[in-house]
């Protein structure tokens, strides 16, 4: 396909995709762009995407608004429960990111946020090759927007089939 236009999306527009969990809004998709699929996503307090690794995904965050604890390194152990605790051989530990903060990670690096404020942040998100997390998304939040607490196997089932490979669960309140 060749565009002979760019691709404006204004303020407040996109496609929204909502659960009690997370609000996502797809900005640019797989239709658009052969680079990246690009999202802005309102995390609520309490919710906590769990650590996990992509062998192919790059992924962008870029803080708006709110904070967020966040991981980007290979822990020396991983513990299966709780990534907040993970310290990598060179010294780094998960870090609070506030408005303005930029988290790039590479195929292979594990990787978490999660709200521990009781205030919901927003991040500007970007992964790529699209479509995948695209698909994902819509499936994840299915899966969450059934209530109650989530169904862990559905979910495992879910990231294994978009390169997902969970390290900790996905939490929420």
């Amino acid at each position: 396909m060749t565009w002979t236009e760019g691709l404006y999306v204004p303020p407040g527009h996109g496609r929204v995709v909502e659960t009690p969990a997370q609000r996502v809004t797809f900005k640019v998709t797989g239709m658009h762009s052969r680079m990246a699929s690009t999202f802005e996503v309102e995390v609520p307090p309490g919710f906590d995407v769990g650590a996990h690794v992509h062998t192919r995904s790059e992924e962008l965050f870029y803080v708006l608004e709110g904070e967020l604890d966040v991981l980007a390194f290979e822990p020396r152990i991983r513990t299966p429960d709780n990534w907040k605790g993970w310290e990598s051989s060179s010294g780094s530990r998960v870090v609070r990111a506030t408005p303005g903060t930029l988290i790039v990670v590479p195929p292979g690096c594990p990787h978490a946020f999660a709200n521990p404020t009781d205030t919901p942040a927003k991040m500007f998100f970007q992964a790529s090759p699209p479509p995948d997390h695209e698909r994902y998304f819509e499936e994840l939040l299915e899966i969450l927007g059934n209530g109650g607490p989530p169904d862990q196997e559905a979910i495992e089932a879910l990231r294994a089939k978009y390169d997902i490979e969970q390290l900790t669960p996905l939490r929420h309140r």
